[in-house]
């Protein structure tokens, strides 16, 4: 039997191939111009698990895009590890700042990835950390290393939301049954320094409608007589933050934890310099809440941001109008215990509370989901711990994570399972973002470290 990382070195040049050709399907859920792409990546996932070994997979309906079911049961008495991942990617705008196709995968070496990175759409987030999992299944099954029983579950509405996967869980319990949940969408905070993800920030995401006039008006003959929408929605906006960058909605922070100041000095000890930070982003300075730091203001603290905003005429040369709408899409990061529906009322009672008179508001919610946090002494964590151990020859630090993978609680509520989030990613992969892109040592050292979490988490259920 060959050990794994003569099985990846063997293997390494299918592995990129297989993943490429994934790439190159545009499985963007928010568009419905993608909808036969996406289809067609679920089959493509559902190849990939039967090559891999799954002794059943299957393609679930949902009332939306189907979920990639397989599994490889080996004894019923031996622990379940359930993986979950996705398989629909972002929007790929503004194509214009792709400095190659979004869907037409490239390798380029960067200064983070001497060994190169795959530059495509999905590269990071998901399809590459989700593939690590059907090679990892690949290795351990062809060589008889598997030594517990796997699930996987793989959906196609990550990113706009999930819809489908809350109406999925809950009529699959006993399908779906677990002793732990295993997901790589998350990242690490150095290839040198690996982490572990134990929290997630919440999130609601709504879109905001301001309606002035009837029509477009000229804005010589009607300008200062009436309400401009977009420029009472920019004042709006600007509203929602104080002086020391504080959000401004009644009750926001009623349920926000305030963590212990033995806490926030544990994970002031994750390496960090602000000055490259800085310099990887082209920016003078950071900005952000008073009284905490950065790596504070990104994961325990929650935030309110604008996504996009339009109206009016934003073509070529000059049009002078007054618009009759404008509108915005914000997205707020929640924390633990705060709850997104209820973060959400809060929202739009106080937007609609602010509008002057002579403009009409409507605020739309999209979708959100709760955060979550994993303890560190389970052995699930313990589980992952030594598997990083093992393959980067040093523990993983714990981590806050400032992203949203709102499905987690989900799983918690109605699978009783707790996740471990095994991120290979790095911040700097550019995810949702122009020119996402994956290490290859990133992907290969994750194939490499999976088939450790299943060989110590076994050992640890004993």
């Amino acid at each position: 039997m060959q050990d794994i990382q003569s099985y990846i070195s063997d293997n390494k040049n299918r592995f990129i191939n297989e993943l490429i050709e994934l790439l190159k399907i545009p499985s963007v859920s928010a568009d419905t111009a993608f909808s036969q792409d996406v289809l067609n990546t679920a089959d493509a996932v559902m190849k990939a698990l039967k090559d891999a070994g799954c002794d059943s997979v299957e393609l679930c309906e949902t009332p939306g895009y189907p979920i990639v079911y397989g599994e490889k049961i080996i004894d019923s008495n031996l622990p379940t590890v359930l993986v979950y991942g996705h398989y629909d990617v972002q929007p790929a705008d503004p194509i214009n700042l792709w400095d190659s196709p979004p869907f037409d995968p490239v390798i380029k070496e960067t200064q983070l990835h001497p060994e190169g990175a795959i530059f495509a759409r999905g590269a990071c987030d998901d399809k590459g950390q989700m593939y690590m999992h059907v090679k990892a299944l690949e290795y351990m099954t062809k060589n008889d290393k598997l030594p517990c029983n796997v699930k996987f579950m793989i959906e196609g509405e990550e990113e706009v939301g999930s819809e489908s996967l809350a109406w999925f869980v809950p009529r699959n319990k006993e399908k779906l049954a677990n002793d732990v949940i295993l997901i790589s969408d998350t990242g690490m905070i150095a290839n040198d320094i690996p982490s572990i993800t134990t929290g997630l920030r919440g999130l609601s995401y709504v879109e905001v409608e301001v309606t002035g006039p009837n029509r477009d008006l000229h804005s010589g003959l009607y300008g200062g007589a009436v309400a401009n929408p977009i420029n009472v929605l920019t004042k709006m906006i600007a509203s929602l933050h104080d002086e020391n960058n504080h959000i401004t909605i009644p009750g926001f922070y009623d349920k926000v934890e305030e963590l212990s100041t033995e806490e926030r000095a544990e994970m002031a000890k994750a390496p960090f310099s602000l000055e490259k930070y800085k310099n990887a982003l082209d920016i003078d300075d950071v900005y952000g809440e008073a009284g905490y730091t950065t790596n504070e203001r990104n994961s325990i603290r929650p935030t309110l941001d604008v996504n996009g905003i339009w109206g009016g005429y934003t073509g070529e040369g000059a049009k002078t109008v007054i618009a009759s709408k404008a509108y915005a899409k914000i997205s707020m990061r929640l924390v633990p215990n705060q709850e997104w529906e209820e973060i959400t009322q809060l929202f739009k009672k106080h937007f609609e509370s602010i509008a002057p008179a002579g403009v009409k508001v409507e605020v739309k919610p999209h979708h959100g989901g709760q955060g979550y946090v994993t303890p560190i002494n389970n052995i699930g964590y313990q589980a992952a711990s030594k598997a990083y151990e093992q393959t980067f020859g040093k523990k993983p630090i714990p981590q806050r994570s400032g992203g949203s993978i709102p499905i987690v609680s989900l799983f918690e509520k109605e699978l009783e399972s707790k996740t471990i989030l095994m991120g290979f990613g790095l911040d700097s992969d550019a995810i949702h973002s122009p020119n996402e892109h994956f290490g290859i040592w990133n992907y290969l050292k994750g194939i490499e470290t999976i088939p450790y979490f299943y060989e110590y988490f076994t050992e640890l259920s004993k």
